[in-house]
């Protein structure tokens, strides 16, 4: 996006402050007495998106200071949890809807009835807010593939469209992901890859993206600064970290995979807030226009959820209300990944983040004898390949099991702190597995080795 633009944002942005203020509507109902004092807020997001914010809530708001705590959003469900004896935190903010239910589960946040108009009940399938009050959607959240052209050029490497499309051999070693476990927004993007494509094919293409990848990061801006800078071509990203790098002139595009979803990006009050006044002021701000048009200036390049603000969008700007993100009628099950959290990410770093080098060992050889099969075919071998593909693809337990509620009590321990007693033992038989099975395909790798003329 052009300076111009971005100055003619920041203009419209600061106009449309004046009018909350001279309306009254930056403190919510005009009887109460304004919020004042401090209100802490915990979230995931860079200060790219927090700054804005605190300056534009500040000013509607005169006499609050925001505090910002930035934390993954796995970290902060967690201090969430450990702190809920002696809380001093009046908001939770994070784009993975199914932390948000892992808190309300937890009787860990507070209903409110925000002032909020112009925002419909639902996106597409999804309902924008919790029904029952507890947090709000302020802005959508799609899930993709982003590049750096002047990498894909140079490495003549073809623009990808699909999940699949990062298992490729023309991509080894030149992607990157998160590991779930430290990233809410990855998470998502595997969850929804589970429920979009299905258990057993979803793990098999995660498996095989995973075996691709130059690296796992345990931070979410780790990948889009590595695609930035051009440490490595490819990255799975919430979309925003590509809008914002675009409109910062990095040389990146993104693509929504067909199996994608777009989803509510949150704020939630915590329960027993010191400063509960505050608290609502500022969720009222994020839904209200000035706050949703906010969400358009290039360092933050999020998805309004109120749709009347994409008339004031840039042109080629992504609009989920047209339902062009995304399978039509594919719905999110927030509640089903809500069951599976911790087992989904624990299953990713036992088969995947800490077995990546036999992982990719493996990977790299199928890619190998694939090659030599293109220029002279063999049956045989090919059979070899397809039984190592099916060996890296199993996993140790079923999609029933994963929501059961007999593993899901195998990762609730007594504290937030502690590992429930059988959840070591897991983690052990999940990663001997995984050892296991690429051992297995490697050797029946190098049997089709062998057999390719």
């Amino acid at each position: 996006m052009s300076n111009r633009r971005f100055a003619s944002f920041a203009i419209f942005a600061t106009a449309a402050i004046a009018i909350f203020l001279a309306l009254g509507l930056s403190v919510g109902n005009a009887h109460a007495q304004a919020p004042s004092g401090k209100v802490t807020v915990v979230t995931s997001f860079s200060k790219d998106v927090t700054d804005p914010f605190k300056k534009a809530f500040e000013a509607a708001a005169p006499g609050v200071t925001l505090e910002v705590q930035n934390r993954n959003t796995n970290a902060g469900v967690r201090f969430v949890q450990e702190t809920r004896a002696n809380n001093q935190v009046d908001l939770f903010w994070a784009s993975a809807p199914d932390a948000f239910e892992v808190l309300k589960r937890a009787g860990l946040l507070q209903a409110h009835k925000p002032n909020s108009p112009g925002i419909p009940a639902k996106l597409g399938p999804y309902n924008i807010n919790d029904p029952d009050g507890m947090f709000f959607g302020f802005a959508a959240s799609g899930y993709g593939i982003m590049w750096n052209e002047r990498y894909t050029r140079a490495n003549r490497l073809p623009d990808p469209k699909e999940w699949a499309d990062l298992g490729r051999a023309v991509y080894f070693d030149h992607a990157m992901i998160t590991t779930p476990s430290r990233s809410g927004t990855t998470h998502l993007t595997v969850e929804t890859i589970l429920q979009g494509e299905g258990w057993e094919k979803g793990w098999a293409t995660l498996k095989a993206m995973s075996g691709n990848m130059r690296a796992i990061t345990d931070r979410s801006f780790g990948v889009p600064d590595a695609v930035n800078s051009g440490q490595v071509g490819l990255g799975v990203v919430i979309d925003f970290f590509a809008f914002s790098a675009r409109a910062a002139n990095f040389p990146v595009k993104f693509v929504y995979p067909a199996v994608s979803t777009v989803v509510p990006a949150n704020v939630g009050i915590v329960a027993n807030a010191p400063n509960q006044a505050a608290a609502r002021a500022f969720v009222d701000y994020l839904l209200s226009d000035a706050g949703q048009e906010l969400l358009l200036i290039p360092a933050i390049s999020r998805l309004p959820v109120n749709p009347a603000i994409y008339a004031k969008a840039p042109e080629g700007y992504p609009n989920p209300f047209t339902g062009a993100i995304g399978l039509p009628g594919f719905e999110f099950d927030v509640g089903l990944s809500e069951r599976r959290y911790a087992v989904v990410d624990v299953l990713f770093d036992q088969l995947v983040t800490f077995n990546l080098e036999p992982l990719k060992a493996v990977t790299k050889a199928m890619h190998d004898v694939e090659a030599r099969l293109a220029r002279r075919d063999n049956p045989a071998a090919r059979a070899r390949l397809a039984e190592a593909r099916a060996l890296i693809s199993a996993m140790p337990i079923t999609a029933e099991q994963a929501a059961s509620d007999e593993i899901r009590a195998s990762f609730q321990a007594s504290t937030p702190q502690a590992k429930a007693p059988r959840q070591a033992e897991l983690e052990q038989q999940w990663s001997s597995f995984a050892k296991e099975k690429y051992a297995a395909a490697m050797a029946k790798t190098a049997e089709a080795a062998r057999l390719a003329p």
